[in-house]
This record gives structure tokens, C-alpha cells and sequence, in this order.
């Protein structure tokens, strides 16, 4: 009879989660066999996935994975991280020519360019997972601005589908005041299963270069992976972004290990204004696919950043070490490089160029 018991929750449970895999919005939708034939065009799709410039790989062994099951104080702040609050007035009365950014936490920001209203990553909910029931919870309870309370928002960039910066209660949330989003290739297919209009769906492969208004974006490469499903690893691309404004240049590095596409696209677009680099997450078993802090600090040397700000931190507990280990190997790492640093607090304005650059130790108030 325990036999039988078991069998039937067994049997139970595998049920329950292939219905929720094939029933769930949250997983998005997948490509056709044209879309296909599509990619293999792009010289990144081979065999029916997308691949890196380099070979790139990735463990994660059994010890590994019962280190998350250990619990850390370090790897979350002692208490909930108090974001600065922004209206909606102060977006839409931003300073006149001046380039503005406000940072949600991890890799999620407000980009104010070319009187326009960018959303980079715009992971604004509490748990990146397919369900709110599993996974690691925002370090913040509020953020600088719910979406409610957004103006129109000309274009959401996104760098690829991992549910830490591809999020489906975000985009539904948006959706109706989103002009335009733009998107490696294939990742189309899962707004297109959300609802949004064909129109508003630009997929882009690398170096592939769009304007919106005078804004230039050019989608660049990155070293990652992608899926949101057990069985739909690398079926979309990843990118990072340049953002060409009429007078500053931005890039966001998105995900991805350290390779020789910094330099590439460093030299390339002459260096930037502001650099958004990713630095958290990290682990020896996984180094193929996100920096290591000391790593981050050379892309933005190699990208020929004037300033660099650190990102994919600050918000979630995706990896084993603490919480403020990002920031403080990566603040280290720069000093020795030379390379300015800027460091707000989450909801904290930046203006570009400006002579009043946030580099506060926050962070320190929450360990």
C-alpha cells in the first residue's frame, strides 16, 4: 500500500507539473520551424540552439546545489533595503538635454535619453521564477515607482529570457503603455504569446543596428544562455546593448562571462559615457556565463567606460556568496584600475556628465 501511495504522488506530481509547464504563461512561447530555418541565418544558431563566440560551458554539481539549501546570513541584507521614491512628475519634468538613469535594483533601470523613457530589464516583481511560490524574494518591499504610477515608456530593452530580466507580471503590467521593445532574436516569441502587437516586437542578432527617433540601438554580443523551461536551453539569444543618444553613449553589458567582445565593442564605439556591467551571481562552477567581480572591472576597462556602474546585484540571492560581495571586490578591482565607479542607491537618480557622481558606501547600513 506504500508502494502504491507513493507511485500515485509520484505519478501526481508529474502530472501537475507538465500541465503547469505547458498550461503557465509564465514560460512563453517558442519558436516555429520558419523562425528556425531564420536563426540558423544569423551564424550564431547551430543545431538548433544559439551559441557564443567562444566555447563556453557551465557545472553545477550535486555539492554545488546543496550549498543553496545552507542557510547564509551573509546573502541577503539584515533587513529589508529602503529604496528612494521618484514621482512621476520628475520623469516627465526631467532636466532638459541631460541623460538620466534610475536604478530598480539588480539589472532593472529608468533610462532618460533624448527625451525618452527607456526601461532596461524592467524585472519589477518580487520572486524572479515562474511562480511567486518558489525562489528568492526582493531584497526591497517597494520600488522607486510602481508601473502603475509610469508615464508612457517609448522602449524596453531586453538583454534575454532568464526570469531575472525577462519578467511576464512585469510586461503585462506594461505592456499597454510600451511603445516599442526590443529583444535578441527569438525572444519575440514570448511577448507574442503575452499579447503584445506585432508592430511593437523589434528582434534584433548582433550588431544589428535600429533608431527610434534619433536614438540609436545596437543590440552587441554577450557570453550567456537562455531559457525559461527544463527543455528550452538557448532557443532564444542573448545581447548586451549600446544606446547611441544624441549626446551620450550607454552600454549594458546584460548578462554574460568575460570575453574578448569588450574589447571588440570598445573599440568599435570609441568608448562610453556610462557602463552598466554586470557583477553578482557569480561562481567558480558557473564562470563561463557571468564575471567574476574582478572581471567586471576589466570589461569596463576593455568597453573604455569614462564611468562604470555595477549591476546584477543588490536585489536578488541567486548564487552562494554575500550579498555585498559584488560591490566591494568590484569597488576594490577599480581603484587599481583607475576606473570611476558609481554606486546609488536603488531609486537614486543618476545625471550623466555631472560633477556629483553617487558613490556612497549604502549597502553598509544593511549587513
Amino acid at each position: 500500500m506504500i508502494g502504491l501511495a507513493l507511485g500515485i504522488l509520484i505519478v501526481s506530481l508529474v502530472i501537475t507539473v507538465t500541465l503547469f509547464m505547458n498550461l503557465s504563461p509564465e514560460f512563453g512561447g517558442s519558436a516555429t520551424s520558419q523562425q528556425k530555418i531564420k536563426y540558423a541565418e544569423s551564424g550564431h544558431y547551430k543545431d538548433g540552439k544559439f551559441v557564443n563566440q567562444v566555447p563556453t560551458s557551465m557545472s553545477f554539481d550535486f555539492k554545488t546545489t546543496l550549498e543553496f539549501f545552507k542557510k547564509d546570513p551573509k546573502r541577503q541584507p539584515s533587513e529589508n533595503i529602503e529604496t528612494q521614491q521618484i514621482d512621476s512628475l520628475e520623469i516627465i519634468n526631467k532636466p532638459e538635454d541631460k541623460t538620466r538613469l534610475t536604478w530598480f535594483g539588480h539589472s532593472a533601470f529608468l533610462l532618460e535619453i533624448d527625451d525618452k523613457n527607456i526601461l532596461l530589464d524592467p524585472m519589477l516583481g518580487k520572486v524572479p521564477s515562474p511562480t511567486p511560490w518558489f525562489g528568492a524574494r526582493r531584497y526591497s518591499r517597494t520600488l522607486p515607482i510602481e508601473i502603475e504610477k509610469l508615464p508612457f515608456i517609448d522602449a524596453v530593452i531586453l538583454s534575454h529570457d532568464h526570469y531575472d530580466h525577462l519578467d511576464y507580471g512585469s510586461i503585462m503590467k506594461l505592456k499597454d503603455k510600451v511603445g516599442n521593445f526590443y529583444m535578441p532574436l527569438g525572444v519575440g516569441n514570448h511577448l507574442r504569446s503575452w499579447g503584445i502587437a506585432e508592430e511593437k516586437i523589434h528582434e534584433l542578432n548582433w550588431w544589428d543596428e535600429v533608431q527610434l527617433n534619433g536614438t540609436q540601438f545596437v543590440c552587441t554580443p554577450a557570453r550567456h544562455f537562455s531559457g525559461r523551461g527544463i527543455l528550452d536551453q538557448k532557443s532564444t539569444f542573448w545581447g548586451s546593448w549600446v544606446i547611441l543618444g544624441k549626446n551620450d553613449k550607454v552600454y549594458f553589458s546584460g548578462d554574460g562571462g568575460y570575453a574578448p567582445h569588450f574589447k571588440e565593442i570598445g573599440e568599435k564605439f570609441g568608448g562610453f559615457d556610462l557602463a552598466l556591467m554586470e557583477c553578482g551571481q557569480y561562481n567558480k562552477s558557473w564562470s563561463d556565463i557571468h564575471m567574476m567581480p574582478e572581471e567586471t572591472a576589466q570589461a569596463g576597462v576593455d568597453v573604455k567606460a569614462k564611468v562604470m556602474m555595477p549591476i546584477h546585484w543588490g536585489a536578488f540571492t541567486l548564487a552562494l556568496h554575500s550579498w555585498t560581495d559584488p560591490i566591494e571586490r568590484v569597488s576594490k578591482k577599480a581603484k587599481e584600475l583607475n576606473l570611476s565607479l558609481i554606486t546609488p542607491k536603488i531609486g537614486e537618480p543618476v545625471v550623466l556628465k555631472s560633477n556629483d557622481y553617487p558613490q556612497t558606501n549604502w549597502w553598509k547600513n544593511y549587513q
